[in-house]
């Protein structure tokens, strides 16, 4: 038998393991059979923690489909929030760093990178406005925040179909490891923005989402650092300035701990 811990980031919810107290051998099998929320336990990605030569702590994110993705923002404030001390991360997308504050978790998200390479894209073009559209979704900002991001800026949010365009862009070829898609609207210095995350669909709110789109807003003088940034999940400031790691505030809430036989999954 081993511990989990269920916990959601603005509804972005999660299965933490900690797998430096509870051991336990992780293939995409198994992650997807423990993401399945009428079969498993449930959640929009797993959070296997682990020892780090680097860091305090060693983060493996596992979307519901059983890849492996690189970042994840809402996560690492639920891990900061559930070991209840500072910390330092080690995730395939690089080093995050993160600090309680108040209620809230503030973390340090690493650089935004804008290099057509470094998002990664399949041939060179300007990422500050790609020269492309899905039907009404036209010439989004690419920004890799540890992971790829397509973000386009519309005038209602809501008027785009997410659910029919959202794949259909993220596993357009132009997007080697995919992607996810960010439609947001401007409203002062605020953003509200809709998500389709990567391998996890619609969710409630996205970390690594809020920091990409309000960087392409701030770069491309919508608003200015920080911003506010709503999702239908709920509210994270974002904090950004050129050459400057994305910093990022907001809750993490802790729902319930478990036990299970892991080799029930697989």
């Amino acid at each position: 038998m081993g511990e989990f811990h269920k916990m959601h980031g603005l509804g972005n919810d999660f299965v933490i393991i900690d797998a430096r107290a509870y051991p336990i051998e992780m293939s995409p099998a198994r992650a997807r059979h423990i993401a399945d929320r009428k079969l498993g336990i449930g959640c929009d990605q797993l959070i296997l923690l682990l020892p780090s030569d680097v860091a305090d702590v060693a983060m493996r994110i596992f979307n519901p489909d059983g890849g492996e993705v690189e970042a994840c923002g809402n996560a690492s404030r639920c891990v900061i929030a559930l070991l209840k001390k500072d910390l330092e991360i080690e995730t395939k997308g690089g080093l995050i760093s993160g600090k309680l504050s108040g209620n809230d978790v503030t973390v340090a998200m690493g650089e935004a990178k804008f290099d057509w390479q470094a998002i990664p894209l399949a041939f060179a073009m300007d990422s500050a406005s790609m020269p492309l559209a899905w039907e009404e979704l036209e010439n989004p900002m690419a920004v890799n925040m540890g992971n790829p991001h397509a973000v386009f800026f519309v005038d209602d949010v809501n008027a785009a179909d997410l659910a029919r365009l959202g794949p259909i862009i993220e596993h357009d070829s132009i997007f080697p490891e995919r992607a996810n898609v960010n439609i947001a609207s401007i409203d002062g210095n605020e953003i509200h923005l809709n998500v389709w995350e990567r391998a996890a669909g619609l969710t409630g709110a996205c970390g690594t989402g809020a920091c990409a789109t309000a960087v392409a807003a701030i770069r491309q003088g919508k608003v200015q650092s920080p911003v506010i940034v709503h999702q239908s999940g709920g509210t994270l400031t974002i904090e950004w300035a050129p050459g400057e790691p994305v910093v990022m505030t907001g809750s993490a809430t802790y729902v319930f701990t478990g036990q299970a036989n892991w080799d029930d999954f697989g």
